[in-house]
């Protein structure tokens, strides 16, 4: 229209129209006069235009922006207009998925809900015209490493930017300090996707000193590269900050000395999870306005010098995890205003009364929220306790206090959780606990109580979930029958005594997801209804280590029940058939029998461990035990199976099976060669059993291997050289008591980590090697450490078993086996000398050489050899004297040298004389205590000798019975010669087998 050409009355009237309307705060726009176009409904149409525009780029799955139609944008999702000009002031399209703001806490059917309900895509430059928008929120959507555009810097009205959880990545945009009129910013760089978090950077935060009208800040999980405190000084510049928050940023200088600080006003100070190596720094003083201060997770050190007292507003402090090695701050007791206090794992140290008591002069204790756990507090828990009336999570757990709890404990009528556990608590528990009635979780575990508990320790503690109780010397006397106020989800009993019966409190515990009742006492059969009535919804069931009697029920079907312990029990009867959701079945060491049903692979598909050891299960080794995928460890042993090894093992071969134990049956045929497809096998033990056959070559490609335990079987061939050359993992080898033939070969001198070698009772034979100084680990004995440290948690679900001969006796050893350092080569047809090289082996414990045909001395340095425990070289035709440094072996318990050809005089010394001539005999040159035979005299003189006030009767009866003595020796010597010959011939035809060592 032309503008220049006169209203006629028909405008006029219009135009009184819209003006009366548009006072009315009417929608209906103008059109102005230089063509920019108004859209009628309350949107600018450029301004719908670019909303447009900005959808084109987003991917939108669920279909969030479908109500972006029509012509009024203002009244779309997400969209907010000025009710006056029209100009689309916010633009919120935050994710309303319903979310605990804790990263990877969701389900794997959540997290596909989550990734459904996300915006992602590219974000259009279009949105700039939207020059009045001061509220922009795109956070918990997904834009997958998307960069934040540098656009977003050219708001010139921005007030409100959040882009947290949105899985933005790369560098952040210097261009955001232009933003001066921003209050609040929040790039928070955590992610719920499944890609978890995508990676910010600051390369430079000086930025940041450009955003002057700023209250609140976080950069949480961004990186911000920062020399000389630069973030600190940037940070400084803002003056009008309340809140800042830096968690997980990997700042390193925290500029302890700052003379002076700008943001004095600051309530919220968030510096958690940094790389600060400081002393606490001085600045912090200054912020006596903070309501909030987290320091956690970092490396300060040395003591806190700051007056917390001067912090009359703040409610929540965490110093958690890090180095103060310093006493805990009494000051701290002057905040009376304090709701949550965090000291966990900083390395405090102090009576733990200094603390508590110092917040004596409140008139009220606030404190709702005290963590102290895992510091260096000692002391008893003072009466003052009892002040903190609001307290509900109290946690003091692995600390080194003592005594009792106080009576006083009883007040906190707000408690819900308590952690004492991991303690050296050693009194008693009040009955006064029984008036806890918010009391939800309880743990005190591994402390020293003493006492009984009673029902009144229980009676009104209506609302607890969680129970955790140890102690060797803590009774549970309360009554049979009677019925507690709690229904438990969690209970955990150890180490106490709960039973002889399985009282009805326990029996109406029908709720329970987790249940462990471990070495209580119980001896009493179970009723089988008990069983059937537990929660559908229970995960752990553990009754071990009891002596509970009875038959269990044919089927446990609760759902998802996955771990279940009811070993070391006097259980009887079949096998259970159990949940396909078990993944750990413990049931070892019981009186179970029958066979192992055919379809467990099919029952229990997902099992990682299967313990049915000591037990009197008979029948085969099912083929379908190959089925469980996950299969872990799988133990046998001590039963009496039959039939041969499967020979499935290859749909095993991309399995976690790193333990095979089927030791101590009747198993027979040969070693299946699909064993050696187990690449994860760790432990191969298949002793005494009837197995024959060589050492199939396959296994050499088991190269995890740490435990080899082939021994009493029937096993032949030679010892393959593959053993020490592919297998340098080994940590026990044990053939014993087989029919191997042939050289030990020497390439088992190539196994650093070897700490027991037991090769007897075989017919191997040559000379020992000479390289067995090469075995590092028992040279130094280097090795125990890190093999512990790689199976440590390998051994909460199996333990090794191993039978050792020493000190004359075989011992099952199930533990320490890093502490052995065997080697054992008796009862073999081995010759030549014993290799000086062995007197190497510094940390050897157990050296056995018996019934062998053995030659030469004994080699003189064998008293370098300072830990041996046992020796044993008897039935050889070793010669020449004892060494005298045996006698410096003082850790020496047991020694047998007997049959051999030694002669002269039992070396003297406190430890040879210690042991029974039992340990010498047969060998007829041999003289001297302990054995019976005297040495003669080694020299007869004449000559008077000096007068020394002996009676001259006395000196000629002294040299008549040494002369004596001689010719009674040389008798003797020729008898004892003449039967040693004898006795040497007589070994020939007639070999002696003396008792093992």
């Amino acid at each position: 229209m032309d503008c220049r050409k006169p209203f006629d009355l028909h405008l006029l009237l219009l135009l009184l129209l819209l003006l009366f309307v548009y006072s009315s705060n009417s929608i209906f726009k103008f059109t102005s006069c230089n063509g920019q176009q108004v859209t009628v409904g309350g949107c600018l149409r450029q301004e719908r235009t670019a909303l447009l525009a900005f959808t084109q780029g987003l991917v939108d799955p669920s279909a969030r922006l479908s109500s972006w139609g029509g012509n009024n944008c203002c009244s779309w999702r997400g969209i907010e207009c000025d009710n006056k000009t029209g100009n689309v002031m916010k633009l919120d399209l935050r994710n309303s998925f319903p979310i605990n703001l804790e990263p990877y806490s969701m389900t794997t059917e959540q997290l596909d809900a989550y990734k459904l309900s996300c915006l992602g895509g590219q974000l259009n430059s279009s949105l700039l015209q939207l020059d009045h928008l001061t509220h922009l929120d795109l956070s918990l959507n997904d834009f997958e490493g998307l960069q934040i555009p540098e656009f977003l810097g050219e708001f010139k009205h921005l007030r409100y930017l959040n882009l947290s959880y949105a899985s933005f990545a790369g560098l952040v945009p210097p261009h955001l300090g232009n933003l001066s009129t921003l209050h609040y910013l929040d790039i928070y760089a955590d992610s719920f996707s499944a890609g978890g978090r995508q990676g910010m950077e600051i390369e430079n935060p000086s930025w940041l000193s450009g955003l002057s009208s700023l209250k609140h800040l976080n950069l949480g999980f961004v990186t911000i590269h920062s020399t000389d405190a630069k973030w600190l000084h940037a940070v400084n510049m803002i003056p009008s900050l309340l809140e800042l928050y830096c968690h997980g940023c990997e700042l390193q200088d925290m500029a302890v000395t700052l003379p002076f600080v700008n943001f004095s006003s600051l309530s919220v100070l968030d510096l958690s999870q940094n790389l600060f190596n400081s002393s606490f720094p001085e600045w912090l003083s200054t912020l006596t306005s903070l309501t909030r201060l987290d320091l956690s997770t970092n490396s300060f050190s040395g003591s806190i010098a700051v007056d917390f007292g001067k912090f009359e507003s703040l409610e929540d402090l965490h110093l958690s995890l890090n180095n103060f090695s310093a006493p805990v701050p009494v000051t701290l007791g002057n905040l009376c205003y304090l709701r949550k206090l965090g000291l966990a794992s900083g390395r405090f140290s102090g009576d733990i009364s200094g603390l508590l008591n110092s917040f004596t002069g409140c008139q009220t204790v606030s404190l709702e929220m005290l963590n102290l756990n895992s510091n260096d507090l000692v002391g008893e828990l003072p009466d003052s306790i009892g002040l903190f009336k609001n307290l509900k999570h109290l946690d003091l757990a692995y600390n080194s206090l003592w005594g009792s709890i106080p009576a006083s404990i009883g007040n906190l009528s707000a408690l819900e959780v308590l952690y004492l556990h991991s303690n050296k608590m050693n009194g008693s528990i009040p009955e006064s606990f029984g008036r806890l009635s918010e009391l939800r979780d309880l743990n005190l575990i591994a402390n020293s109580w003493q006492g009984v508990i009673t029902e009144a320790h229980l009676m009104k503690l209506t609302r607890l979930e969680s129970l955790m109780l140890s102690s060797s010397s803590l009774v549970f006397k309360v009554d049979p029958q009677w019925i507690p106020p709690f229904r438990l989800d969690y209970l955990q009993l150890e180490d106490c005594t709960v039973g002889p019966p399985f009282s009805t409190w326990l029996q109406v515990q029908n709720r329970l997801t987790q249940v462990k009742l471990q070495n209580v006492g119980i001896s009493d059969t179970i009723p089988k209804e008990w069983f059937s009535e537990l929660s559908a919804e229970i995960l752990v069931m553990d009754l071990s280590e009891n002596q509970i009697r009875g038959e269990l029920p044919e089927e446990l079907v609760s759902p998802k029940l996955e771990m279940l312990d009811l070993s070391s029990n006097r259980f009887e009867g079949f096998l259970p058939r159990w949940s396909t959701n078990a993944t750990q079945f413990y049931i070892h060491e019981n009186s179970l029998s029958g066979p192992i049903p055919r379809d467990v692979g099919t029952l229990m598909p997902r099992l990682r461990n299967l313990h049915l050891s000591d037990n009197t299960l008979n029948g085969t080794i099912p083929l379908s035990i190959c089925k469980m995928a996950d299969l872990q460890v799988l133990s046998l042993r001590n039963n009496y199976l039959s039939g041969e090894l499967p020979d499935c093992w290859r749909d095993l071969s991309t399995s976690s099976l790193w333990v095979v134990d089927v030791s101590n049956n009747s198993i027979s045929g040969e070693i299946p060669s699909s064993m050696g497809l187990l690449r994860s096998l760790g432990m191969l033990l298949l002793s005494e059993n009837n197995l024959v056959g060589e050492i199939p070559s396959s296994l050499q490609n088991c190269s995890a291997l740490t435990s080899i335990d082939l021994g009493e079987n029937q096993l032949s061939g030679e010892i393959p050289s593959w053993l020490g050359e592919n297998l340098s993992a080994t940590f026990v080898l044990r053939l014993r008591s087989n029919q191997f033939h042939g050289q030990i070969p020497e390439a088992l001198c190539n196994l650093p980590l070897l700490h027991f070698l037991d090769l007897s009772h075989n017919n191997l034979s040559g000379g020992i090697p000479k390289c067995l100084d090469n075995l590092t680990a028992i040279v130094y004995g280097n090795s125990s450490e890190l093999y512990y440290r790689d199976f440590q948690f390998r051994m909460a679900y199996f333990k090794e078993e191993t039978k050792v001969v020493t000190k004359g006796r075989a011992y099952d050893y199930n533990r320490n086996l890093a502490l052995l350092n065997v080697i054992d080569f008796s009862e073999n047809n081995l010759s030549g000398p014993i290799p000086e090289e062995m007197t190497k082996l510094l940390s050897l414990r157990v050296l056995n050489l018996s019934s062998n045909h053995i030659s030469g001395a004994i080699p003189e340095k064998i008293g370098d050899l300072k830990v041996l425990e046992t020796l044993d070289l008897s039935h050889n035709q070793l010669s020449g004297e004892i060494p005298a440094t045996l006698s410096s072996l003082t850790f020496l318990t047991h020694l047998i040298v007997s049959y051999n050809n030694f002669s002269g005089k039992i070396p003297a010394g406190r430890q040879l004389q210690t042991f029974d001539a039992s340990s010498y005999q047969g060998n007829p040159f041999l003289c001297g205590f302990p054995s019976r035979v005297k040495c003669p005299t080694e020299s007869i003189t004449t000559t008077a000798p000096p007068t020394t006030g002996t009676e001259p009767e006395d000196e000629e009866d002294e040299i008549f019975e040494l002369g004596t003595g001689l010719y009674v020796s040389i008798v003797l010597g020729f008898g004892f010669g003449f039967l040693g010959l004898s006795v040497t011939l007589l070994r020939k035809v007639f070999r002696k087998k003396d008792n093992e060592w």
